[in-house]
């Protein structure tokens, strides 16, 4: 019986932080860059005035759809598909709208994977897998397999977890060079 991987979505294989970026950009046109959100989330970036707007864009029905793949995610999956069995687990309950725009990006993305391995969910723990690569230390602390945060800018600076950098280190911890 194959090994199980449970991993996220947003900021882990889809690229929503670049999303966010671009439609500040478009709305108030001001250009923010990653850099700027280092260790931070992009609420504590904006102006406080745009807050609430930016809080609201995930909610809008376009927003997860056509997200840039976060680099190698696609191949190192399909690699790791070889050897594990592959879940995608998005806490999409926080965005209900979501749903439909997640669900074809993923089927679009990654159509090695099976729709019926994909789950939307809002409390992670729940997860029954042998490991969990997700960008949010709130998910790693609830599951009870062997958690890997992924990293991001948000979470840059948190120390207590066992990251995985980007998916090139992901195929060397889980396959081997």
């Amino acid at each position: 019986m194959k090994k199980s991987i449970a991993i996220d979505m947003d900021d882990t294989v889809a690229d929503t932080l670049q999303r966010h970026l671009t439609w500040y950009k478009n709305e108030f046109g001001i250009t923010l860059s990653k850099e700027m959100l280092r260790g931070k989330k992009i609420y504590d970036v904006v102006l406080k005035e745009h807050v609430n707007r930016v809080r609201s864009f995930p909610h809008h029905p376009d927003f997860f759809r056509d997200l840039n793949v976060i680099e190698n995610a696609a191949e190192v999956i399909f690699e790791l598909s070889k050897d594990y069995e592959i879940y995608f687990a998005s806490a999409a309950m926080e965005y209900p709208s979501s749903f439909n725009a997640k669900y074809d990006w993923l089927k679009h993305n990654f159509p090695f994977i099976n729709e019926m391995n994909f789950i939307f969910c809002g409390y992670k723990g729940m997860l029954n897998c042998d490991y969990l690569i997700d960008d949010s230390s709130r998910h790693i602390d609830t599951f009870s397999g062997q958690g890997y945060l992924f990293t991001s800018e948000k979470n840059i600076n948190e120390t207590s977890y066992q990251r995985i950098n980007n998916w090139l280190e992901a195929k060397e911890i889980f396959v081997g060079s």
